[in-house]
């Protein structure tokens, strides 16, 4: 299997693909991107302006990203730390004390516990995604996007709108169809065409 391209790399081709589109993607703001990643909006700015990051170690790293989603799951939820810390200790078996601490990005997990953590927040990349660098967990993040920009017969939406012509820039161009109006347009064409629930199979 080929190695991902590095990040550079990523950001020149998406850069490429996105003037050929005429338009940027919306994926591509730094408070999606920094959500997707548990990185700092800052880290994700500084790397999509080509810089580097402050040097972290990976301790540094799986603190701040856990406490990041820890947050993230709490604001989703309406939730507080202690009844986050709770459902963690009951599903993870760890005392209720520990669970929280390493919420609080205040201890680093064990590699059991770091394991339970990606199940639990439904992590994609393993452990990887608390582990690695920077750079390498923003380039997982726009991998996606690249290839759907650069081959985007692999999406059927994409490739729908490439054969009539249509991008996502004509689509809001003057108000002519908002984000909501596209979602409705989708639904109406999906429920056309996927048969309801109770008729699968028959």
């Amino acid at each position: 299997m080929a190695s991902p391209p590095p990040l550079a790399e990523t950001l020149r081709r998406l850069d490429a693909a996105v003037r050929e589109k005429g338009v940027r993607p919306d994926p591509l703001d730094v408070a999606g991107l920094a959500a997707r990643t548990a990185l700092p909006a800052s880290t994700v700015r500084t790397l999509l302006r080509g810089g580097t990051p402050p040097d972290d170690s990976v301790n540094d790293r799986v603190r701040a990203r856990i406490a990041a989603l820890a947050k993230a799951s709490m604001t989703t939820t309406g939730t507080r730390m202690s009844d986050l810390a709770s459902d963690i200790s009951r599903r993870l078996g760890v005392s209720g004390y520990w669970a929280r601490q390493v919420c609080d990005g205040k201890k680093v997990p064990s590699v059991e516990l770091l394991h339970g953590l990606v199940e639990y927040f439904g992590v994609e990349d393993g452990e990887a995604f608390f582990t690695a660098p920077a750079a390498d967990a923003l380039n997982r993040a726009l991998l996606p996007l690249l290839r759907g920009l650069e081959h985007p017969q692999s999406d059927p939406v994409l490739a729908l709108m490439d054969r009539y012509g249509v991008n996502s820039a004509d689509l809001r161009a003057h108000g002519s169809l908002t984000r909501e109006q596209v979602e409705r347009l989708l639904e109406g064409v999906l429920r056309s065409v996927v048969p309801p629930e109770g008729t699968r199979g028959q």
